[in-house]
């Protein structure tokens, strides 16, 4: 196979895509609802602090939307151009889904702009307060539909085989087809997690520039550490949901993710290591039994080997290291936040010294790539197969030979997204910092605050 083939092309344009693209997605969909804690927060309390946060992460959760909008314009773009013969068997059973993940970004962005310009509008303020709850919504259900999309890919359900044509199409039952609600918890808690993460990272760094303003990165820190703890244990759930499943309904992609070739009672979880020339592992952590709790919730169960399946159809190996990383930072994040709760119950200790925060700075990073190697695994997993045992990614790319001029287009596209998005939070929070904003407006907070 030649580099330039239009296969590999399309592979590697829908690659970079959806890696530009879960940022602004996983951005969009988490940020929406800590605006709308802080500010319930503040107004419960009657606290400022709180309420300056709501509308510091308002003004940077409008870049993201709006550099979002435009790399889900091309995805969509993509489907057609890239994946033609993709769209024509499939796009009659994806078309709902794909039309209603737009109305909810409509309906998310009509409510925001009305929460963006109506601050200080309202004698109740908990009138402004409510209308966050239609954006949260809003950028949850586009999440979902958009994943019911990607989880009919991986479980396609709801049509009628004829002809190599999908016919008798019910698309609501593809919609919820079998793997789409543990998919769908995983990733709405996955962003939940992330975007906690990140804020968390943000105020760490913030409390150890020690540029004033302390007291508000620390409330900003406590309101972002309680919600990575809590949504980090119900990422696990769906994680060990979606093992559950995948031992069900996709074996071969579990067996790959822990290169576990032959099927056994008692299997062993596999933690890191390498193949060796004769595909053997070696160099690895080996757990006894828990692969088989994983799959089952039972220590002696029997895990189907990825020997069953035909060798033209199991995904690749790689896809071992990506689930370990997912999860081995899933955990960082639990034991981190949890450490956080635990310190800062204890008076004599200070839960903001410097190891702390340093631990906290890592956690934004981490978490962003842990979405990244989630989302790689859960695409290479499902290789070759573009549509799980009815297509497959080279039967359903483009054959276009000026699919590589696509190619630098869109890299040209979201190197310029990329640096204006750069450019414009700098512009938005550099040039007007929280301890500026605090001594402009609220002059009474700063007071003292310096620390």
């Amino acid at each position: 196979m030649e580099f330039f083939d239009t296969v590999t092309v399309s592979r590697a344009i829908t690659a970079m895509t959806l890696i530009f693209h879960i940022i602004f997605a996983t951005l969009g969909v988490g940020v929406p609802l800590y605006i709308s804690i802080a500010e319930f927060i503040g107004i419960r309390k009657k606290d400022k602090h709180y309420e300056l946060l709501a509308k510091r992460w308002a003004r940077g959760f409008v870049i993201t939307v709006a550099i979002g909008v435009v790399t889900g314009t091309a995805i969509a773009l993509q489907l057609s151009l890239v994946w033609p013969n993709f769209m024509q068997m499939a796009g009659n059973v994806i078309a709902l889904p794909l039309f209603m993940e737009v109305f909810a970004f409509f309906f998310e962005a009509i409510f925001l702009g009305i929460y963006l310009y109506t601050w200080d509008r309202f004698k109740n303020k908990y009138t402004h307060w409510l209308l966050t709850l239609p954006v949260v919504l809003g950028a949850g259900i586009s999440a979902v539909f958009i994943t019911t999309v990607n989880s009919f890919m991986n479980s396609p359900d709801g049509f009628t085989m004829e002809n190599g044509e999908f016919v008798a199409v019910n698309p609501i039952e593809a919609m919820l087809n079998p793997s789409a609600p543990v998919r769908i918890f995983h990733v709405l808690g996955g962003s939940y997690v992330t975007v906690a993460a990140i804020l968390a990272t943000i105020a760490a760094i913030a409390l150890l520039r020690k540029k004033g303003a302390a007291a508000y990165h620390k409330k900003a820190l406590k309101i972002t550490v309680v919600s990575m703890f809590i949504f980090s244990i119900l990422t696990a759930v769906g994680g060990d949901l979606s093992a559950k499943y995948l031992a069900n309904h996709q074996p071969e992609k579990l067996a790959a993710a822990e290169w576990h070739f032959e099927t056994e009672e008692s299997a062993d979880l596999v933690l890191f290591g390498w193949l060796n020339e004769d595909n053997e592992v070696v160099g690895e952590i080996r757990l006894p039994g828990f692969l088989s709790f994983l799959a089952h919730g039972n220590f002696t169960a029997e895990v189907i080997g990825l020997e069953e399946t035909p060798e033209g159809e199991r995904p690749p190996l790689i896809v071992h290291y990506f689930f370990d990383l997912m999860v081995s930072i899933g955990m960082f994040l639990t034991g981190i936040s949890f450490l956080y709760l635990v310190v800062s119950k204890i008076k004599r200790w200070d839960v903001h010294n410097k190891f702390m925060l340093w631990l906290l700075v890592l956690t934004g990073p981490l978490a962003m790539l842990a979405i990244e190697f989630g989302w790689l695994y859960a695409e290479l997993g499902r290789q070759p197969w573009i549509v799980r045992g009815y297509m497959t990614v080279d039967e359903a790319a483009t054959s276009s030979p000026y699919i590589v001029h696509m190619f630098f287009l869109f890299l040209a596209l979201y190197i310029v997204l990329g640096t204006l998005f750069v450019i414009t939070l700098r512009k938005l929070f550099k040039d007007n910092p929280v301890e500026v904003e605090l001594e402009k407006h609220y002059p009474e907070l700063n007071k003292g605050d310096e620390s």
